[in-house]
């Protein structure tokens, strides 16, 4: 981290999935570069644990928001708006990292129910954070950047991956439509990136039989995520990014 060092120093950043795997990564990240952080996961009790441990290790104090993507209503997004704008007046970054697997399954074996969960944490708590939360990004003092959470089979996907493909490729349909319309006209840039294969409970639940080591940990790509929300990258903007490949 020392070449990225305070390069976050002032800035504002919300972190959807926060607890665990890439996004309690990010938030370390995040925080060591100069951000105050707003951890957000329906797990309280772990964002608590990273709420004390920044404390132990000086770095700068974190927001707690325990918040249920799968099931909050249009208006807890709206409220955790106001809360940003009342305690920051702005929001300079949004790393949208929270979703779920689903069913490994054919699509014609799918299970309706499973479908519409995973529809709904992946791709509609996308849209409405990142619609929710435009405003504040737009009086960012400086630049902005909304970062998208895309995976290899949401560019081309693969038999048996069923609704999580799907989101994904939603989801860069979402960044495209978005960057597209903020370019030229907004200090807010809008990519996603693909964080290929990493060690976390997810990669585990999909690839059972795979051995953990044969992937890199989400630790790895934390230098990447934080030039992502620095200014370095503010020249980038409705771009489907690669692990390592920008």
């Amino acid at each position: 981290m020392s070449t990225q060092q305070k390069s976050l120093e002032n800035r504002v950043i919300l972190v959807t999935g926060a607890s665990y795997g890439i996004g309690r990564e990010a938030v370390y990240g995040f925080a060591e570069a100069g951000a105050t952080v707003i951890m957000l996961a329906r797990t309280e009790d772990m964002l608590n644990e990273i709420y004390d441990d920044f404390a132990d290790k000086k770095l700068p104090e974190p927001v707690i928001v325990a918040f249920d993507l799968e099931t909050a209503p249009e208006e807890a997004y709206f409220q955790l708006r106001d809360m940003i704008g009342k305690e920051f007046g702005h929001l300079d970054g949004l790393l949208l990292n929270a979703s779920m697997l689903g069913q490994r399954t054919p699509v014609s074996n799918y299970n309706w129910q499973t479908w519409n969960r995973v529809m709904n944490l992946n791709l509609n708590s996308q849209f409405l954070m990142s619609r929710t939360l435009l405003p504040l990004m737009e009086e960012a003092p400086g630049d902005a950047s909304m970062l998208f959470t895309s995976s290899s089979v949401g560019r081309q996907s693969k038999a048996f991956w069923g609704a999580y493909a799907v989101s994904k490729f939603a989801i860069e349909g979402l960044m495209q439509t978005m960057a597209a319309e903020l370019e030229n006209i907004s200090n807010v840039r809008v990519n996603s990136i693909n964080p290929g294969g990493t060690r976390t409970s997810m990669r585990a639940e999909a690839y059972p039989a795979e051995n953990p080591g044969s992937v890199k940990e989400a630790k790895e790509l934390v230098t990447q995520y934080v030039y992502l929300m620095s200014k370095e990258s503010k020249h980038l903007n409705g771009q489907a990014l690669d692990f390592s490949k920008q």
